[in-house]
């Protein structure tokens, strides 16, 4: 990141305005401290490779399904309230803005981590189908990972993954049905080889999307794939 993103980012971070949730004061368009607190309130156990909260002791019930081919997970948050109205205001109401405090929140997890997941050299999003991108204009993970990739100074690299088939929505599907369709949908068209790889994500739910991904990119060489992801989706029983 250049000095000149540097300072823009550090200044914008600072602006005054209001929390999205309760329009308290707040800067930098981030929730405020309050809320921040209660983001964070989530389960500190979680599954060392997919970042799934658990009881302790208790086995990853995802990764018992999927035996995933990346290597972890880092989640900034659970996807529970009120960190879902802030990914739905993101994602489907036009608050690209929120892009911004999610890169830090992920940011601060990233540096929180053990030094395998310090040792990203690449950072790149999931791309979007296109039915999505012309609903929303924008890929939700490109510009979260786009904002990371400059907090972290990382190269981005977002062309190096192309998505090459559509396939149905996941979003009624549940947690099992999930795991099967992904397989072949994503393909790696540039350099990786021996690259340590990170794979950016709003939200994470059983993690097929990344595996399918993390296949892709270890086919072409990559000697590691990490999920960053914005939030995490608790286990639910289907």
């Amino acid at each position: 990141m250049s000095v000149p993103q540097r300072y823009l980012l550090r200044w914008l971070d600072h602006v005054p305005t209001h929390c999205p949730l309760c329009l308290a004061a707040s800067r930098g368009g981030r929730p405020c401290s309050g809320c921040l607190v209660d983001m964070r309130a989530a389960a500190g156990h979680r599954c060392p490779v997919c970042a799934l909260a658990l009881r302790p002791g208790a086995q990853c019930p995802d990764c018992a399904v999927l035996a995933p081919a990346f290597d972890r997970v880092v989640a900034a948050l659970d996807y529970v309230p009120p960190v879902d109205q802030l990914i739905l205001q993101f994602k489907n109401a036009g608050k690209f803005h929120h892009a911004r405090f999610m890169a830090e929140l992920l940011a601060q997890a990233v540096r929180h981590a053990s030094p395998q997941v310090e040792r990203i050299t690449i950072v790149l999003p999931v791309p979007s189908s296109r039915q999505a991108l012309r609903r929303r204009g924008f890929n939700p993970a490109g510009e979260i990972a786009r904002q990371l990739a400059a907090r972290l100074g990382l190269a981005y690299r977002p062309g190096l993954l192309l998505r090459s088939g559509e396939g149905a929505s996941q979003k009624q599907l549940g947690r099992a049905a999930r795991t099967g369709p992904q397989a072949g949908r994503y393909q790696c068209v540039g350099p990786v080889e021996g690259a340590a790889v990170a794979v950016v994500d709003d939200v994470l739910t059983t993690g097929a999307t990344l595996h399918a991904v993390a296949v892709a990119l270890k086919k072409a060489g990559a000697a590691r794939v990490v999920g960053l992801v914005a939030a995490r989706t608790p286990y639910r029983q289907d």
